[in-house]
Formats: structure tokens, C-alpha cells, sequence
């Protein structure tokens, strides 16, 4: 088969890389998108990000149906039928992995069905059921995305050893949950299958949950998954997982130095992703990789010409969704000699969606010290918030991290109700080099979780009128 010609190959469908095609498209480029799976969305929307948010909202349903009588409600005998939450999961992936298929349509980008590799030279080879077939364009964007670490001797099973994609297909709620990592994967899988009644056991073997968090925001996150009843193990070594009992089973050494035999019925493992970058033609190329992640310039260049890399396949950024998109942004503009703004480390938003949730942005208190800022905290507690009365969702505080000298904004950090939406402010202020003074004069609208900016940025000087 002959050679096919594009202005602009895009290797993954994700978020970075159908967003990277529909750009292409707007600016008038001849895009083709190739992506191995027989759905468009790649992990964030078929098994990521939408489902497992999907559960996490179908678990505070629940939360509010098992204890309704705060607000005068009474009832009796709630049932959850989890086959039906499983079934209204895959509806909206299903929807919205439609709706990205629609959008390359309309936007004329070419949707090729197999697996890419780089061949070099510009040429791309494509393992088609019709086939190989040898496609080439000026430029290529790798975003080819990342899976799920396992532990070394372990591989998963839909019965027994979980990743974030056999427990999004389980079936049944399980009586017990063992979770081997307390990142965002772990804490949030913690979150929903507690709601649901699962009896849920997480282990660490750092000194602290989320603990890319500032520190006290990770010890919120404990002390309320604890209160909670969810057993927290940090400073934990987990060795031995085998089949056994009822489930498995697994030795963990304690951060006390005590060992302690668990079992479970299933068991989450969550210690991190991977990097797609073998098997992929890298070796064809001049790509660098840094433990197998793509080094990139600036505006998402690899050392091979005309090859872009984005989202999780980066060295030097952190692995979510919304980064990823934002790098297929710049490597379209870039390619298409469109202005393109490199990404701001220090004004990447982090989410994660428990109960309570957790917003962040910029420096922690930690990190803003180390580098040698005169540090000034500003931090007001959710209790304080008429909203959050209202929501009867009292727990955590928002925490300002300023520069004492000039003002400037460092770093906030949030934990406690829709704190996942409530960052993209600090966001924006951040990006706009607003300073403490400008959200302190900023009207926020009463009664509403917002004013809890507000309150935190005036708890800077001491003036939160409160607390």
C-alpha cells in the first residue's frame, strides 16, 4: 500500500491527543488520529478519570441516602443496586467516547484504527486489520498515554488482583478491600467502596497519604478517613501477596516494625503508572527518554524533528488530563507556527475527588521554605462556612501559602466539600500574578463555597472575619 500524507499525526486518543487533533483540524491541518482500541477516550475516559468520578458521585448519593436525617428526612430501607451504577458508568463513557468520535468528524480529523510505531523520517507504520499501512506527515504528536504499575512478581486478575481497570468492571460490591498505594487512585477507590459498604484497608509505604499533598492537607485526609472508619497504614511494607482464604492474602510490616498477616477479598493495586513508550518505534528515532519517559523542550519537542510528545509519556510533568491537553495545545500551535505559552509548573491544578475532596495549586508550605521564601500562611476552616453548614460538610480548610515580602501567591490548598472546583480560582489568580490583596478585595457571593477564598486570603493578615 502507498504512502499516505498528513500535515499532522496524532498517536493516542486521550484527552492530550483527540484534543491535539480537533486543534488541528480548527487550524485547518490534515490530521489523522490513530488509536489501538476500539474506542476513542483512552484511559481517562474509558478507565480513568469520567468512570471513576461517575462512581464517586454515585457514592455521595448513597452517603446522603444512609443518613438523611440531618435533614429531616427519613428512609427506610435504601437499596443499592450496583449493577445499575455499574450500567449508568458505562453509559456516560459510552456517550462521551461518541461525542469525541463526533468532534473528529466535524472537525475533518481522520480516525485510523491499529497500533502505531515511528518508523522515522517523518513515516509512521500502522498495524491495521486490513493490514499494515505506511502513513507520514511533517509532524507527529506521540500521546500514547500510560497503564498501571503492578508489583513485581504480580499480575492483575479480574477476581482477585485489581488495577483501575478490573475494579471498574467488578460486578459486586466486595465484602473487603486491601489498596497497596495512597496517591489519588488509591485514596479515591478508598472513598467509594467504603461508601458503599466495603470494608476498606489502605497501606503506604510513605510517611503520609497523598503525599505529592502539602503535609497538612495529608493529615486531614487521614485523620477523616479514619474517623470514617477506613483503616490507614503509612510508613507500610507490603510483601508476599498471594492467593488464599477467602481472597488474598499478604504480609505487611508496619511502621511500627510489627508484621501483621491481611487478607481480603480483593485486592486494589495502586502504586503508580507507566509510561507507553516501548514497542512504540522510539528506537527509530532521536527521542531521549528519561526512565522511559519522553524528554521534551518547552514547547513539547522531542530531539527527533517534526516529533512531539504530550501527556502522561512526558518526563517532568505531572500524569493528568488536564496537562496533557494543555501540551497538545502547545505542540499544535508550535507545529502550526501558531503563539504558543509553555506550561507553568507551578500553575498545574491537582484534584482528587474523595470525601473530603482535595484542590491544589503551586508551592506547599514545605517546598515554599526550602526555597527560601519568607512564608506567610493564611488558612480558614470549611466550619466557618455557612455553605458548608448547609452541605452539613464541616471538615477541612483552605491554606494559603504567600510571600510575606511582596504578596505574591505561592500556593493553595484545599480540603473539604467541591474543593476540586473551588481551585480553578487560585488557578486563574495565580496565572494572572494576582497577589493576595486582589483576592481579598474580591467579592464573593454569600452563601457559597467560594467565600471560602475569600476568607482564606484574608486570613493572610489575620483579617478573616470568620474564623
Amino acid at each position: 500500500m502507498g504512502k499516505v500524507s498528513y500535515d499532522l499525526i496524532v498517536i493516542g486518543s486521550g484527552p492530550g491527543g483527540y484534543s491535539a487533533a480537533i486543534r488541528a483540524g480548527q487550524y485547518g491541518l490534515k490530521t489523522a488520529l490513530i488509536e489501538k482500541q476500539p474506542k476513542l477516550g483512552g484511559t481517562c475516559l474509558l478507565v480513568g478519570c469520567v468512570p471513576t468520578k461517575a462512581l464517586l458521585h454515585t457514592a455521595d448519593v448513597w452517603d446522603h441516602f444512609l443518613n438523611p436525617e440531618a435533614d429531616g428526612i427519613h428512609c427506610q430501607n435504601p437499596v443499592l443496586d450496583y449493577p445499575k451504577v455499574i450500567d449508568k458508568k458505562n453509559r456516560i463513557v459510552n456517550k462521551h467516547s461518541k461525542g469525541v468520535e463526533g468532534l473528529l468528524r466535524k472537525n475533518k480529523v481522520e480516525w485510523i484504527k491499529g497500533y502505531a510505531r515511528l518508523k522515522g523520517g517523518g513515516r509512521v507504520e500502522v498495524e491495521t486489520v486490513e493490514g499494515p499501512q505506511t502513513l507520514e506527515a511533517r509532524n507527529i504528536i506521540i500521546a500514547t498515554g500510560s497503564e498501571a504499575r503492578m508489583l513485581p512478581g504480580l499480575q492483575p486478575d479480574p477476581d482477585l488482583i485489581l488495577t483501575n481497570i478490573e475494579i471498574l468492571n467488578l460486578t459486586t460490591v466486595p465484602k473487603s478491600l486491601a489498596i497497596i498505594g495512597a496517591g489519588a487512585v488509591g485514596v479515591e477507590f478508598a472513598s467509594i467502596f467504603h461508601r458503599f459498604g466495603t470494608d476498606v484497608a489502605v497501606f503506604e509505604m510513605l510517611p503520609r497519604v497523598v503525599p505529592v499533598e502539602d503535609e497538612e492537607i495529608s493529615k486531614e485526609l487521614d485523620r477523616s478517613f479514619r474517623k470514617a472508619g477506613i483503616r490507614v497504614e503509612t510508613g507500610a511494607k507490603v510483601e508476599n501477596v498471594r492467593r488464599g482464604g477467602k481472597g488474598v492474602q499478604m504480609t505487611v510490616t508496619l511502621a511500627n516494625g510489627k508484621t501483621e498477616e491481611v487478607e481480603a477479598e480483593k485486592l486494589l493495586v495502586a502504586v503508580g503508572r507507566k509510561p507507553n513508550t516501548e514497542n512504540i518505534g522510539l528506537e527509530n528515532t532521536r527521542v531521549e527518554l528519561d526512565r522511559g519517559f519522553i524528554k521534551v523542550d518547552p514547547y513539547q519537542q522531542t530531539g527527533e524533528p517534526g516529533v512531539y510528545a504530550i501527556g502522561d509519556v512526558v518526563a517532568g510533568t505531572p500524569q493528568l488530563a488536564h496537562v496533557a491537553t494543555m501540551e497538545g495545545m502547545i505542540a499544535v500551535a508550535h507545529a502550526a507556527g501558531k503563539p504558543a505559552t509553555p506550561i507553568n509548573r507551578n500553575r498545574i491544578p491537582g484534584c482528587t475527588y474523595t470525601e473530603p475532596g482535595i484542590g491544589s495549586v503551586g508551592l506547599t508550605e514545605a517546598q515554599a521554605r526550602a526555597q527560601g521564601y519568607q512564608v506567610k500562611i493564611g488558612k480558614f476552616p470549611f466550619a466557618g462556612n455557612s455553605r458548608a453548614s448547609i452541605l452539613d460538610s464541616h471538615g477541612g480548610f483552605i491554606k494559603v501559602v504567600a510571600d510575606e515580602k511582596l504578596g505574591e501567591i505561592l500556593g493553595v490548598h484545599i480540603i473539604g466539600p467541591e474543593a476540586f472546583e473551588l481551585i480553578a480560582e487560585a488557578v486563574a489568580a495565580m496565572e494572572s500574578e494576582a497577589t493576595v490583596e486582589t483576592i481579598m478585595h474580591t467579592i464573593h457571593p454569600h452563601p457559597t463555597l467560594s467565600e471560602m477564598m475569600g476568607e482564606g486570603f484574608n486570613a493572610v493578615y489575620g483579617l478573616a472575619l470568620n474564623a
